[in-house]
This record gives C-alpha cells, sequence and structure tokens, in this order.
C-alpha cells in the first residue's frame, strides 16, 4: 500500500470512527433540538431538558435514541467524506496544504460541505421522520403526511395532534419502511426531500467551521511534533464547532422543517426554503429562527470536537500500521 494510500484509508477510519463515537455520545441532545425546532411555541416541551424528560418518562431512555441507528449506520461514510474531502480540497487548493490562505480555506470548506450532502441529506431525512415520532405520537403505517404525494394515504388532521406519549412498539416507524414508503411513492427524489435547504446549511457551516478550526489548531502546533495536542485539538473542534452550529440554526430550522413528513395538528407544510421561512417569520416570528440553537451547540461542539481530537491522533494510522 503507498504512502498516499495509507493517509487516505487512514483519513476515512477517523472520520468515521469520530463520527461513531460522537454520534453516540450526543445523539439525545439532537433529538430534543428536532423536537424543539418543530413545534410550534412550547405546546409541548419548554426546553431541552424538559423536552429530554418527558422523553424518557413516556418512551423509556432508548426512546432518546429514536433515530440512533440510522445515524450510526451512515455517519461513518458522513464524516469520511467530510473530512477527507476537506483535506483534499486543501491540498489542491493550497501549496503542500498549509494553512496560510483564508480564502483558499473557506473554499476548501465550501468542497467538503458540497461532498457530504450526498449522504447527509438522506441521513437527516430519515433521522428526522424517527426523532419526532414521539412528539407528534403517531407511526407511519404508511407514512401518510402534510405534503406528501397522493399515493400515500392522508389521515384525518384529529389523528396528527401533539403528543409526548409512546406508539405501540409494533407500530412504532422504522427506517427501512419510511425509506421503502418514500421510495415507491417518490422515487429517489423522496429521500433527498429538503437538499437544497441541506446544501444551504451545510455549505456556509463548512465555510466557518474548517478555517476557524484549522488557524485555531495552529495556535497549539508543537515545533517539535508538528502537531496540536489532542486537548488542543479537542477544544479548538469544540469551539469551531459551535460557531459554526450556532451560525446556520436558522438554516438548520428551515431543513428540520421541510424534511419533517409527518405533521402535528394545526402545523405548516411547506414547498420550498423560501415558503418555510416567509411562513416561520409571519406566524412564529423570527425568534423561531433560532429555535434549537443551544441544543445545536451542545450536540456540534463535542461532535466535531471527538473527531478532529480522533483525527490528529492518527487512530486510523495506527490501526493500518498494525495491519501490515
Amino acid at each position: 500500500m503507498s504512502s498516499q494510500d495509507l493517509s487516505i484509508t487512514a483519513k476515512l477510519i477517523n472520520g468515521g470512527l469520530a463520527g461513531l463515537v460522537g454520534v453516540t455520545c450526543v445523539f439525545p441532545v439532537d433529538l430534543a433540538k428536532t423536537r424543539l425546532q418543530n413545534q410550534r411555541g412550547t405546546d409541548a416541551y419548554r426546553g431541552m431538558t424538559d423536552c429530554l424528560m418527558k422523553t424518557v418518562r413516556a418512551e423509556g431512555f432508548l426512546g432518546m435514541y429514536r433515530g440512533a441507528a440510522v445515524n450510526l449506520s451512515l455517519v461513518t461514510p458522513e464524516k469520511a467524506i467530510k473530512l477527507a474531502a476537506n483535506d483534499f480540497f486543501r491540498d489542491l487548493l493550497m501549496e503542500d496544504g498549509r494553512q496560510r490562505n483564508l480564502k483558499m480555506e473557506m473554499l476548501a470548506g465550501c468542497g467538503a460541505g458540497m461532498c457530504q450532502v450526498v449522504v447527509t441529506c438522506p441521513m437527516e431525512m430519515l433521522k428526522i421522520q424517527l426523532q419526532d415520532a414521539g412528539r407528534v405520537g403517531e407511526a407511519y403505517p404508511n407514512l401518510a403526511c402534510a405534503g406528501c404525494p397522493q399515493g400515500l394515504a392522508a389521515e384525518p388532521a384529529s389523528s396528527r395532534s401533539y403528543s409526548t406519549g409512546s406508539a405501540p412498539a409494533h407500530k412504532r416507524p422504522s427506517a427501512t419502511l419510511i425509506a421503502w414508503e418514500l421510495l415507491r411513492a417518490q422515487g429517489l427524489a423522496g429521500l433527498y426531500k429538503g437538499l437544497g435547504a441541506t446544501v444551504l446549511r451545510d455549505i456556509p457551516f463548512s465555510i466557518i467551521y474548517f478555517p476557524l478550526f484549522a488557524n485555531l489548531n495552529n495556535l497549539g502546533v508543537s515545533e517539535h511534533t508538528g502537531k496540536a495536542s489532542f486537548v488542543h485539538s479537542f477544544g479548538a473542534g469544540c469551539v469551531a464547532g459551535s460557531v459554526a452550529a450556532v451560525a446556520v440554526t436558522p438554516l438548520d430550522v428551515l431543513k428540520t422543517r421541510i424534511q419533517t413528513l409527518k405533521k402535528g395538528l394545526g402545523e405548516e407544510s411547506y414547498s420550498g426554503v423560501l415558503d418555510c421561512a416567509r411562513k416561520l417569520w409571519t406566524r412564529e416570528g423570527p425568534a423561531a429562527f433560532m429555535k434549537g440553537a443551544g441544543c445545536r451547540a451542545l450536540v456540534v461542539a463535542p461532535l466535531f470536537g471527538i473527531a478532529q481530537g480522533i483525527y490528529f491522533l492518527g487512530i486510523g494510522e495506527r490501526i493500518l500500521r498494525s495491519l501490515e
């Protein structure tokens, strides 16, 4: 195996491992973020803590991990693509990949954000349906939903009211069922609903995150090793991740609303990003665009801190060397 092949494979291992560890640690907060972003006002949950407490009481401890299987299955390629693509574009756009040109760093982050949506969009599409099922309090036997095509039967609005109660185990939706119904009714486009909103969120996030992390991490690079310490890389990842996450929260709210198929009683369906933004502004006010911002920061900060810590520790390189 050539040194270049070793480097690419190691990056993929690092990104995948970081994603698995990170998602396992922060998924309950991500579930709270999704439910808070989808509700109107505070009729179901008053905040993150209230949401998690009600979820545990109504659905049990594992209720906080609704949709985790989808994330754990797809986060490895998603994080691997994101981190490896950023490195690829940095090497391509900057001499020796050195972190000196802010414009090129932002362009590299833009490329990484565009690459990752291939996996991110369907992953979050399925995850959101599972996470929000407990809030709406209803299963998806036929994926009936506001705004779905006619091939999916509609259910009466009275059955779509808010509820924090758990659905019977045999009625709980599964990612496989949702994916199959979407593919059957809408084709591949069904899994990529909200692609535009996902791109609008992920590209700015990467443009902010990667240059900010690179420059923060450079502050801790040792002259002897040429690398930052684990603690410094972890901290730089947390700070950069939280800043980028809060900055793009309005776009994340729009993406969550658009991708949520099952609607609660009185909730809107949206034809696109502009329609969603207009309705959100006029009916819920500007503050609605920052729903779940705290949760999102708490999710992304440790997620990217763990990712960059593992990435810069070179776990993938060590694994590959041990197999030689």
